[in-house]
């Protein structure tokens, strides 16, 4: 018989967020911290979790990938191999657009330029009271930086000068010629002189001159001096100790 057929069931709708809402995700293994951010989240109409308070740092990057949230509260430490740094680099490589804010119990210099390195956009003490929390995630949705300003300010300086001193030191090493390079290796291997004139197949004698050319290229006053050189400069290019003065930079 002809007629028309029966309608589905209509579905639940699920209601889509207002675009003003920041839409967050909690990485953090610590329950009661989140428990608690997830209470006055819940209570504040300007916010949303997008996800319940995630546990683990793999959890939060396949969450993010697939929500693209404003912003992303991230611990630092985590039990296992990944820690908030890492998770922070995948996150923004998996959802551009979402803010990282790190959270950490020790706010150092060295936790700062590197979350600075990953893209991260605040670093977060977790001794700030729940209403600061709350305000840097909304700052982090509208795009600021959340980085103490003296710190920043203080950080950015030490590293121009850092830089300096690195150019610096490459430029005295382009001085030496490959042999002072060869004998400058040895130096630092601690090697002594009739050791080094066999090694090379030279006479201690020219070793000798060849590390007094050293000193004077380096400017440093000592064997010892020229070995910390040789050290800092291997450091600062992230090659073992026995590669640095054995190429031109």
């Amino acid at each position: 018989m002809g007629g028309t057929a029966p309608s589905e069931p209509a579905r639940p709708v699920e209601r889509a967020p207002d675009p003003g809402v920041v839409r967050l995700i909690v990485c953090d293994d610590h329950r009661i911290l989140t428990e608690t951010l997830a209470l006055a989240v819940r209570g504040d109409p300007g916010m949303m979790l997008v996800v319940p308070p995630l546990e683990t740092p793999e959890a939060a990057i396949e969450a993010a990938a697939e929500h693209q949230p404003d912003v992303v509260l991230m611990d630092i430490t985590f039990e296992g191999g990944m820690d908030g740094i890492q998770a922070t680099r995948r996150i923004k490589e998996v959802a551009p657009r979402s803010a990282v804010v790190i959270v950490t119990a020790h706010p150092e210099d060295r936790l700062l330029m590197e979350a600075l390195e990953v893209g991260a956009s605040g670093l977060l003490s977790k001794t700030e009271g729940l209403s600061t929390v709350l305000d840097a995630i909304r700052d982090a949705a509208r795009g600021e930086l959340l980085f103490d300003a003296r710190q920043l300010a203080a950080l950015v300086a030490r590293t121009a000068r850092d830089r300096e001193a690195k150019r610096d030191h490459e430029a005295r090493l382009e001085r030496l010629t490959p042999r002072e390079r060869e004998v400058l290796t040895l130096l630092a291997r601690g090697m002594r002189s009739d050791d080094m004139a066999r090694t090379l197949f030279i006479t201690p004698q020219t070793v000798q001159t060849h590390v007094r050319n050293i000193l004077a290229k380096l400017q440093v006053r000592s064997r010892l001096e020229a070995a910390l050189f040789f050290a800092e400069i291997a450091e600062s290019r992230g090659e073992p100790p026995a590669s640095a003065g054995g190429r031109a930079p």
